[in-house]
């Protein structure tokens, strides 16, 4: 799902994971490749195959062996909170929609984008569209 989302919202795979062999150790994976926020090191060919991960934060593994992909996503989430790292603009959208949809962190003002020189609103319409979206199909199902 977190694939599909990064795809709806035409954002970086590799920014959110990092691939490596499904053998590597923390110390053998090579940091200068890794993104300086938090990032999920998936050790496999794919999310959906591996058997094991590792988080990243600053370039450097603070978890070095997480056994299932949702304990992994939460770490990684909960990073940018606990060391209070803002969103990094090309992962804004997904990570807000898991902000607001998975983890029911809804402040009223402000966001934990990256500020850039454009002024911007405070969430990404697209997000505030598939949110109202999925509400409204589940509205209709009921």
């Amino acid at each position: 799902m977190v694939l599909l989302l990064l795809s709806y919202f035409d954002e970086k795979e590799d920014v959110m994971f990092t691939y490596v062999e499904d053998t590597c150790l923390a110390e053998e994976v090579q940091m200068d490749q890794v993104p300086l926020t938090p990032t999920i090191v998936v050790c496999g060919q794919s999310c959906f195959s591996a058997k094991r991960w590792m988080l990243s934060v600053d370039r450097m593994i603070v978890q070095p062996s997480i056994t299932s992909f949702i304990p992994a996503l939460c770490l990684m989430f909960g990073s940018f909170y606990v060391f209070n790292i803002h969103y990094p603009v090309v992962l804004a959208s997904t990570l807000e929609f898991l902000q607001r949809c998975f983890f029911s962190i809804n402040p009223e003002r402000g966001t934990k984008v990256e500020k850039t020189s454009k002024s911007c609103l405070h969430v990404n319409p697209r997000v505030l569209t598939l949110i109202q979206d999925l509400s409204d199909h589940e509205w209709c199902s009921q």
